[in-house]
């Protein structure tokens, strides 16, 4: 039987998730990160994209967040986002709204750095709906 750990997702509204479960993976800026138990200790900021978590007693569930940071021990993992929800409960506005504004923040953008920030940022958007959004 795999080892659990502790797992906490917050966002500025609510605790989405706080149990023990035996793996999760999250959007890390550098790339999709497993997360088990006895993980070295990490600190990493966190892209939009689905967390997926799968409980001690075997069911998965997936959310999906909007930036934010996760910070990992080897008992434990705390993912404080931006902003998530329950894949659920998604709403396609959302992504819309963010792909617009982000357009905007783009077309006012004046230095190379901050205009690729916001592509960047826009191709995660793409990538996200895509994701969760039903062909």
């Amino acid at each position: 039987m795999a080892d659990n750990f502790n797992f906490e997702l917050v966002s500025p509204e609510r605790l989405l998730v706080s149990g023990s479960v035996s793996e999760v993976v999250i959007p890390a800026t550098e790339g999709e990160m497993t997360v088990m138990a006895n993980h070295a200790p990490t600190m990493t900021t966190i892209k939009p994209g689905v967390v997926t978590v799968k409980f001690a007693d075997g069911r998965k569930d997936r959310f999906v967040v909007f930036g934010g940071f996760a910070d990992i021990i080897p008992t434990g993992c705390t993912l404080l986002a931006e902003s998530a929800v329950h894949v659920d409960d998604f709403n396609v506005d959302q992504i819309t709204r963010r792909v617009e504004a982000a357009r905007t923040e783009l077309a006012q953008a004046t230095t190379d750095e901050h205009k690729f920030g916001i592509e960047s940022y826009l191709a995660e958007l793409t990538t996200l709906r895509g994701i969760v959004v039903p062909a």
